[in-house]
């Protein structure tokens, strides 16, 4: 229930303004081919910003040199933008005393702006759930 209640406000305080400003850089991404992935990765991270609580975002471990290459791409074109929209955010949140646990929630996502290729979102419950050898996989 609490999650809910989380993910209702966060969708008006912050949600549908970075899910806006993800679907404008996944839009970009697709006009062109060869970028056709960040739009991808775009559009996931815009999902997860509308709808963050109970939900986490996990490393694949089949992610090789050539993910680590694109996020290095993404970092410069939409990366270093959509993580400085989320500290802002998350800034003006934590000046609220209410509305820290949405701050610290937009600092969570800042990072994943940053390099999301490679990740996945999976949903907190199934990481309950997993043994000990698939969280350290996973880096958890």
């Amino acid at each position: 229930m609490l999650r809910l209640i989380g993910n209702i406000i966060w969708f008006f305080v912050a949600g549908l303004p970075l899910a806006l400003a993800y679907l404008l850089f996944g839009l970009i991404a697709c006009i062109f081919i060869v970028t056709i992935p960040f739009g991808v990765a775009s559009f996931r991270l815009a999902g997860y910003a509308l709808w963050p609580f109970g939900r986490t975002l996990v490393t694949r471990p089949e992610a090789g040199a050539a993910t680590t290459i694109a996020n290095v791409v993404w970092f410069f074109v939409a990366g270093i933008w959509l993580c400085i929209a989320h500290i802002g955010l998350g800034i003006g949140l934590c000046v609220t005393l209410i509305g820290i646990p949405w701050g610290i929630q937009a600092f969570k996502m800042a990072g994943a702006a940053l390099f999301p290729l490679g990740k996945e979102i999976v949903s907190v419950d199934r990481l309950d759930v997993a043994t000990t050898p698939a969280a350290v996989r996973y880096g958890l």
